[in-house]
């Protein structure tokens, strides 16, 4: 033997040696498959995740497609194959994770063709997790967002009377009159200042996922919403039923004066100006679930609305004021405590608003 060729097949021997130390050393998965199409190495890391053994080296790759579980993995190495360009995608594989892969031609460039594919695959499962994470994040902040802004406009609104009417009163020196709307006044402050500062604490709970679930008096949240609507209530000549079978459910106690607030104040925008609105509430059980209903005999609302009314910016009526926002928010809070809520509706008779509350408080990890 030549002394040559012994030099040829000793810097062989360490170009083999060294691609083998690189493969073993390596800490993502990774593949080396041939012109061929038949696994000549990979890295252990891609043994451990795709439950590789070195019985499937020498393999054709179709042989161990399976385990890699992507469907079009080796349509995807001969396409490298043929064009010689990099391959890129985000795959899922069936165990739930997810990887960038790459396909890498590996070039001989004194014969100037593919001799084979390197594949690599980095998993982005959790930052993909992360981003999904942080799109809830952001979701969140807008629907309390606009709760926030929803439900101000109510006690704002209450505000702007109350100090026209403290300037009728001051004019006519009613001074029994203008005092117990001084009061009044001080008590929807104090309830303005309340809400904020829940909205405040709720709100960062909800951004860092701390949101305390406990059991809350829907009577008294109930009451408390019906105090805030006391002009319109009372100017309107208005009837309110309430039927409490139960008195708490569990939901965050900002989220849920939302939900109560919106439904009640539909009903009031939505009533029948031809009669008294009766407005119903109600609360009772059903297997898993605390119901909490909103009936009203106002305008109703058409079969073929009553789905629509749920999504984003949807109005069915342009004559009375609205965002078409409420609805779609409500319906986000509700389920993302794992609740949901129901309609039923007959037009010209009225609606019928039913949202499901978890009895129970869902563990997690």
């Amino acid at each position: 033997m030549s002394k040559q060729l012994k030099k040829d097949i000793g810097q062989l021997r360490k170009l083999d040696f060294d691609l083998a130390n690189y493969f073993s050393n390596t800490i993502i998965p990774q593949l080396f498959v041939d012109a061929d199409m038949v696994l000549r190495i990979f890295t252990p890391p891609a043994m451990a995740q795709f439950s590789l053994s070195y019985d499937d080296i020498g393999k054709k790759i179709e042989h161990v497609e399976d385990n890699i579980r992507y469907p079009t993995f080796v349509n995807n190495i001969q396409e490298v194959m043929n064009t010689s360009e990099i391959f890129e995608k985000e795959i899922q594989t069936t165990d739930g994770n997810w990887f960038q892969m790459n396909i890498i031609p590996y070039v001989d460039h004194e014969q100037n063709k593919v001799n084979g594919v390197i594949i690599t695959f980095v998993n982005i499962t959790v930052r993909l997790n992360s981003i999904k994470e942080l799109e809830k994040i952001n979701a969140k902040h807008n629907v309390l967002m606009f709760a926030l802004s929803h439900d101000m406009k109510q006690p704002i609104s209450t505000i702007k009377l109350l100090s026209s009417g403290l300037l009728e009163t001051y004019k006519r020196q009613d001074s029994e009159k203008f005092h117990s709307m001084i009061e009044r006044l001080q008590t929807v402050s104090n309830g303005l200042n309340t809400m904020l500062n829940e909205f405040t604490s709720e709100g960062e709970a909800n951004l860092q996922n701390k949101v305390e679930l406990k059991p809350q008096n829907i009577v008294k949240s109930c009451g408390n919403i019906l105090n805030a609507l006391r002009e319109e209530i009372v100017s309107e000549n208005i009837q309110v039923l309430k039927d409490f079978k139960i008195s708490e459910v569990i939901f965050p106690r900002n989220t849920l004066r939302s939900i109560i607030y919106n439904l009640i104040h539909n009903a009031i925008k939505y009533r029948n100006n031809d009669q008294q609105l009766v407005i119903k509430l109600k609360t009772y059980t059903i297997r898993d679930f605390v119901i909490f209903s909103v009936e009203d005999n106002g305008v109703g609302i058409a079969e073929e609305h009553q789905e629509v009314v749920f999504e984003k910016y949807a109005r069915i009526n342009s004559k009375i004021e609205g965002t078409g926002m409420g609805l779609y928010v409500i319906k986000k809070m509700i389920e993302s405590h794992g609740g949901k809520i129901e309609l039923e509706s007959t037009l010209g008779q009225g609606s019928k608003f039913k949202v499901f509350f978890k009895k129970e408080i869902e563990e997690t990890d």
